[in-house]
């Protein structure tokens, strides 16, 4: 495994992440852990999660529990690394309204939603909180001081944005550096792959400008830049959450991709995730997985470097339209 530095803290952390979104429906609460053990030999010290992941709604599948039955991601995973607690840079995030209008960025929001966090992972400190989403009913100025509140308390060790434009990004450094706040964000975590790279359109320079990260999410876009078999899935891309699935100009990048990385031999996830760890302001890409071969297969990606030609070539298959 390799590892990058998370902007200007100082902190390894393993080029591939470990998300848990889905964690309690796919894979299952018991497999959890599993997955989590293999990840921590592959030496993965990054694990992402978020106060409604697993328990939401969102993730309900045929045949899983309920999801007020459901144990959260973040309880699933807070006993998978009970022991091993200190070997992982832990994040995990609040803010997220979908499923509660209370939800928000507020101070007392934030303080409640860091408690049961703490709880529910069974550690008493957080490497890095998230903002979820943006809070358009709450001042940054609000959330940034609620934060450093947290930090000088010793909950808290970083703070990161999740979802926030580039301006806000801007726009939040520049507070804490006013009010002198013991930490501003120092990543800034979207959804980011060779079929969504908006993030390239600001929001890189503007990490790079300020040095914070960025750490992607859904870097195989529903798993369409990892194997075409998900093609033949009933459900694929996010119909999962209501969407209309991947387009035909999609389908023809990702068939493109695949037939460059069989001249290569490499894997199609391979060539997706090395070609992002090569972009701009990037240190770790966090990948979500059903089971312990998937984890193995995507975090071979660290051990896999492109040539420039290679990036370059990955790169002309959608720079026309991103």
């Amino acid at each position: 495994m390799k590892y990058g530095r998370l902007g200007p803290t100082g902190v390894r952390v393993s080029q591939i992440g470990l998300g848990t979104a889905t964690f309690g429906v796919a894979p299952t609460a018991s497999d959890a852990a599993g997955i989590v053990s293999a990840a921590l030999d592959l030496g993965i010290n990054f694990f992402d999660t978020a106060d409604v992941y697993g328990s939401s709604p969102t993730f309900d599948r045929p045949g899983a529990p309920p999801s007020s039955e459901r144990a959260s991601a973040e309880e699933i995973l807070g006993r998978a690394l009970a022991g091993r607690r200190d070997e992982v840079v832990l994040a995990t995030k609040c803010g997220e309204r979908r499923f509660n209008p209370d939800a928000g960025l507020s101070r007392r929001y934030v303080i409640r939603q860091v408690e049961q966090s703490l709880r529910r992972l069974g550690t008493d400190y957080i490497d890095l909180h998230y903002a979820h989403f943006p809070d358009p009913h709450t001042p940054l100025e609000q959330t940034l001081a609620v934060y450093d509140d947290l930090i000088r308390q010793g909950k808290l060790r970083y703070v990161g944005l999740s979802n926030h434009p580039a301006w806000q990004l801007t726009e939040a450094l520049w507070i804490a550096d006013g009010a002198r706040l013991r930490s501003g964000p120092v990543c800034a975590q979207v959804k980011y792959s060779l079929l969504d790279r908006t993030a390239e359109r600001e929001l890189a320079a503007a990490c790079e400008r300020f040095a914070a990260s960025i750490v992607p999410y859904a870097p195989l876009h529903g798993g369409l830049l990892a194997d075409l078999a998900v093609l033949d899935r009933r459900i694929s891309g996010d119909q999962r959450f209501g969407g209309t699935g991947f387009t035909e100009t999609e389908i023809a990048v990702a068939r493109e991709l695949e037939r460059l990385a069989r001249v290569w031999g490499m894997g199609m996830q391979q060539v997706s995730l090395s070609w992002l760890l090569s972009r701009p302001a990037v240190a770790s890409v966090i990948i979500g997985a059903e089971s312990v071969d998937e984890l193995q297969a995507n975090a071979s990606a660290a051990d896999v470097q492109l040539t420039t030609e290679q990036a370059d070539a990955v790169s002309a298959l959608t720079n026309a339209g991103h």
